[in-house]
C-alpha cells in the first residue's frame, strides 16, 4: 500500500508540475516576451483578422501573386488538414497536377515564356507554405502589373521590400511571403 500511495503522490506531483505549472509558464512567457508569434502571427487589417504570416492563402484572381500549390484536400491551406501529398516523382498524378498548374500559369499570362519555377508547381511538405521564392514571384510581375494598371517597377520594388532573407543570415533561401506582398499591393491604391 505504501507504493502505492508513493506512485500516486509522484504521479499527481508530476502532473501538476508537467500537466499545469509548465504549460502555464510557457505560454505566460511566450505572451510577454513573443506576443505576436504567440497568437499565432496573424496579419490584422481594419481590425480583423485577414490571415497568419505561417499559413499560405488560395489567391486566384491575376491581380494577386499566387502561393505554392497546396496538398491540404478538399479545402486549400486547411491547417487542420497538414500534409504533404505523398505523391511519388513516378507517380502521373503528380504529373498531372504539374501540367495543370503550367497551363493555369501560362493562361493566365500567356506573353510570358519565362521558364516557370518549380515552386509555383509544387507543394510544400506541409501543404501550407505561406512563401515562393524570389524567382517564383518575379516570375508572376509582370501579370499582377499589367492586371493593376501599375507599371512592373512598382511591382518589383514591392517583392524586394517584401522579401525576408535567409534564418539567421546562413539557412534556407530568401523567400517572400504572398499574403503580404498582396497586402501591400492593395495598400498602393488607398
Amino acid at each position: 500500500m505504501k507504493q502505492i500511495r508513493s506512485a500516486l503522490l509522484v504521479f499527481l506531483v508530476l502532473t501538476i508540475i508537467t500537466g499545469l505549472m509548465y504549460p502555464i509558464f510557457v505560454t505566460a512567457f511566450a505572451r510577454i516576451f513573443f506576443p505576436y508569434e504567440a497568437s499565432g502571427s496573424l496579419i490584422i487589417k481594419n481590425g480583423a483578422v485577414i490571415g497568419s504570416s505561417l499559413i499560405g492563402q488560395s489567391f486566384e484572381d491575376p491581380k494577386y501573386f499566387w502561393g505554392r500549390l497546396s496538398a491540404t484536400s478538399p479545402v486549400p491551406y486547411n491547417a487542420s488538414n497538414s500534409s504533404g501529398s505523398n505523391i511519388g516523382p513516378v507517380n502521373p498524378v503528380l504529373r498531372q497536377s504539374i501540367e495543370s498548374r503550367m497551363k493555369t500559369l501560362k493562361d493566365a499570362d500567356p506573353g510570358n515564356r519565362d521558364p516557370i519555377p518549380v515552386d509555383l508547381v509544387t507543394s510544400s511538405a506541409s501543404g501550407l507554405d505561406p512563401h515562393i521564392s524570389i524567382a517564383g514571384a518575379l516570375y508572376q510581375a509582370g501579370r499582377v502589373a499589367r492586371s493593376r494598371g501599375i507599371s512592373e517597377s512598382v511591382v518589383q520594388n514591392r517583392i524586394r521590400k517584401n522579401t525576408q532573407g535567409r534564418f539567421l543570415g546562413l539557412v534556407g533561401e530568401p523567400v517572400v511571403n504572398v499574403l503580404r506582398l498582396n497586402i501591400a499591393l492593395d495598400e498602393l491604391k488607398s
